[in-house]
């Protein structure tokens, strides 16, 4: 595996609970976890169902698509319940998913919250779908976190995850993109990344 990876994360930018407005998604293009190169941006509507879409778009039309080595989602919903769809983002982009989470996900609590949607069967099927959820024991002495992968082996994501995870618990890509989605958004970003 390359030491200089091309790795997208992505995350979303802080939000009004159940508005259905629009709610941006920062990516932050980075050579492992060591160098920004980049920076890309889009917009989802809370609680839609259009953030496959318009990841998908995303990426196929940045100029750094042919580059990308994988790309790290922190979670697997953005914008509330806009779940990913990580098989079809996979498919359509080229580039393998791992989705990162700091705590193994409540599924029960997430069935019961996706059952006030019209469509909530294909929501949670989006999150079956995103397969076995693999837990990364401590990296640097830090909390374990969980991941979900698509195109890409759990030996090599997991790999891809501790050499990007270097100034906290999860990887530097999806830190980066969480600080500047919550500076642009809210005019200063808040801890927690």
């Amino acid at each position: 595996m390359k030491q200089e990876i091309r790795i997208l994360g992505v995350d979303d930018a802080p939000f009004v609970p159940h508005t259905h407005e629009q709610v941006m998604i920062i990516g932050t293009i980075f050579r492992a976890g060591t160098w920004l190169d980049g920076v890309l941006r889009t917009h989802i509507t809370v609680d839609g169902n259009d953030a496959t879409h318009s990841l998908i778009e995303m990426v196929n039309k940045s100029r750094h698509q042919e580059q990308l080595g994988v790309m790290m989602l922190d979670g697997i919903t953005f914008g509330g319940f806009n779940v990913i769809n990580i098989q079809k983002v996979f498919q359509e982009t080229g580039v393998p998913v791992i989705v990162i989470m700091r705590k193994y996900p409540d599924l029960s609590g997430i069935k019961m919250a996706l059952k006030k949607f019209p469509d909530w069967e294909e929501r949670w099927n989006h999150i079956l779908e995103a397969g076995e959820i693999y837990k990364i024991d401590k990296i640097h002495n830090q909390e374990p976190i969980y991941m979900q992968t698509s195109g890409i082996s759990q030996e090599d994501a997991q790999k891809i995850v501790v050499l990007s995870t270097t100034r906290s618990a999860i990887p530097e890509p999806i830190r980066a993109a969480h600080i500047i989605a919550a500076g642009v958004t809210t005019g200063e970003s808040k801890g927690n990344a």
